[in-house]
């Protein structure tokens, strides 16, 4: 369990020792001590921060993916917009949790993570994706991912998307309101057939 703050990282502790089928063997607080600490320990969840000093959060997943395959980077972010969740992702990270997330759904997650099931979209268990990993879901029978009903205006927005811009960014930059980059964001997820914007990213990458 990787976490900055410590009241945060101690509530997480106090939340897991809770439960009898999950433990919370060792604590870190930055990148660096958390790839030193997977190493020694081999755990089979690493709870990672996205906002880790020392170490980034890609560059940490990225020697835990490639050095304990088997170990399962699980990532914690205050809000879905941060393009690090998406660099982490393609650095081999298993899913991501957001930090508002409700104990209840936390646990969830957690037991799905280690019965192998990708959270690619937070918080609901109909968000669960089971697939490869660092694979993204494909609804189609031969697995093309069918861009050419998005309009131009919404390939724009995924594409500032996919370039780490927020909401707010996407919204200056075309000229347009909040609510409305929203709103295409919406349909963007439901014609790409993807349950968030995380997902749509990766979706949007992986047929470039």
């Amino acid at each position: 369990m990787v976490e900055a703050q410590r009241l945060f990282r101690q509530s997480l502790r106090v939340l897991l020792e809770r439960e009898r089928d999950i433990a919370a063997v060792v604590e870190a607080t930055d990148g660096r001590e958390a790839y030193r600490l997977a190493m020694e320990h081999k755990p089979n969840i690493v709870l990672l921060d996205v906002d880790m000093p020392d170490l980034d959060v890609e560059s940490a997943t990225s020697l835990i993916h490639r050095h304990l395959p088997t170990t399962r980077v699980l990532l914690l972010a205050r809000y879905d917009e941060d393009s690090r969740i998406v660099a982490a992702m393609q650095a081999g990270a298993f899913g991501y949790i957001l930090k508002d997330t409700d104990c209840t759904d936390f646990l969830r997650i957690l037991r799905a993570t280690v019965r192998g099931e990708h959270i690619l979209s937070p918080v609901t268990p109909e968000h669960f994706v089971h697939t490869v990993p660092g694979a993204v879901r494909h609804t189609h029978e031969n697995n093309n991912i069918q861009f050419s009903n998005l309009t131009d205006r919404e390939r724009e927005i995924l594409t500032c998307a996919a370039a780490g811009r927020s909401n707010k960014e996407i919204a200056d930059q075309l000229c347009v309101s909040i609510d409305t980059v929203k709103t295409h964001l919406h349909h963007i997820y439901q014609k790409l057939f993807v349950n968030g914007r995380v997902e749509a990213i990766l979706t949007y990458l992986k047929a470039q």
